[in-house]
């Protein structure tokens, strides 16, 4: 076993995995996973930079995991940066700051380094096991998976079968559609007007098409599902009581949870969103946004469920250094 300490930090959120790795036969055994919503794309859409109380919260995120890391002895540390510090103009701060505090250089990656990663991550179980049939029915897992990380600035599209087949990242998290299009004056509308969600929709599809022109997304056979937005969803569909990670992971929700939970949250209050049990406070003004973005998907594919994974771009990291 290899201790690995793998942290991807994203427009929205950043998040740390330390596990014990084996390549040789495929196990990984998780010692810690935490996530801190940091907002790092706070503005970049608009400005073009990151903003220094955005930076601020991400670098206190940094020194207590550095605690954690250095508390389980990790052997070998990766930082992976996605969306919002490929965009900024002041990046160069960013990295610095996290050099100083985790004794690493964060690796700014492309979008279809970010695919790969959370291909790895998402399947890599799945094409070890068939998914048991769900209480309820459902279809057993097939291949080509279709892979989306709906994340705060971008979201990856992947396509594959054992490995990365074909990948696209485009420009619709949630974080982003929420702050082009729902935030007036400084503040979020509450709730939307079908105006401002019908101008969400229209960004949406024309990333889809984009999405489409690289990679096969009419081939897949079953659609997975990853981060916040998609794993908040799951949860308000299974009404548990609290997050529960091990609920939530490889669960299946179908088209029409989705579809209800999607206009539950364009038509409801920032109150009403933020008193449903696992809502994380940092999600409760992006999920509307999240959650018709993997609605969307799912009609453009005709899917009748996704499958949900908690397993994503943390644990495609910590194997590539493992």
């Amino acid at each position: 076993m290899t201790r690995v300490a793998a942290v991807d930090c994203g427009t929205n959120s950043i998040r740390l995995l330390v596990a014990d790795c084996d390549p040789a036969t495929g196990e990984l055994v998780e010692l810690d996973r935490r996530m801190t919503v940091v907002r790092l794309g706070q503005g970049v859409d608009r400005t073009g930079r990151l903003a220094p109380e955005a930076l601020e919260r991400t670098f206190a995120a940094c020194r207590e995991y550095a605690g954690v890391i250095k508390e389980f002895g990790a052997e070998r540390v990766r930082f992976v940066a996605t969306s919002a510090s490929r965009d900024a103009e002041n990046r160069a701060d960013f990295v610095r700051g996290v050099l100083d505090i985790l004794g690493v250089e964060p690796e700014v990656i492309s979008g279809d380094q970010e695919a790969e990663f959370s291909f790895t991550g998402a399947t890599k179980e799945l094409t070890a096991h068939e998914l048991p049939q769900t209480p309820s029915g459902g279809t057993p897992v097939e291949r080509p998976f279709l892979v989306v990380d709906i994340g705060g600035g971008s979201t990856e599209f992947v396509v594959g079968e054992e490995h990365v087949r074909a990948a696209r990242s485009v420009d619709i998290g949630c974080v982003r559609m929420t702050e082009r299009h729902l935030v007036v004056d400084g503040v979020v509308t509450d709730p939307p007007t079908a105006e401002q969600v019908a101008a969400i929709r229209a960004d949406i599809e024309a990333a889809l098409d984009l999405a489409a022109e690289s990679v096969p997304l009419s081939e897949a056979r079953t659609l997975v599902g990853l981060a916040g937005s998609v794993t908040t969803v799951a949860g308000i569909a299974l009404g548990l009581p609290e997050y529960r990670s091990s609920a939530i992971h490889h669960s299946r929700i179908s088209y029409e949870q989705v579809r209800g939970i999607s206009d539950r949250m364009l038509t409801q209050t920032h109150a009403e969103r933020a008193a449903i049990p696992v809502m994380h406070p940092g999600r409760v003004d992006v999920i509307g946004a999240g959650a018709l973005v993997l609605l969307a998907i799912m009609e453009r594919i005709g899917a009748s469920e996704v499958v949900v994974s908690e397993h994503d771009i943390l644990d495609g990291i910590a194997w590539s250094i493992a």
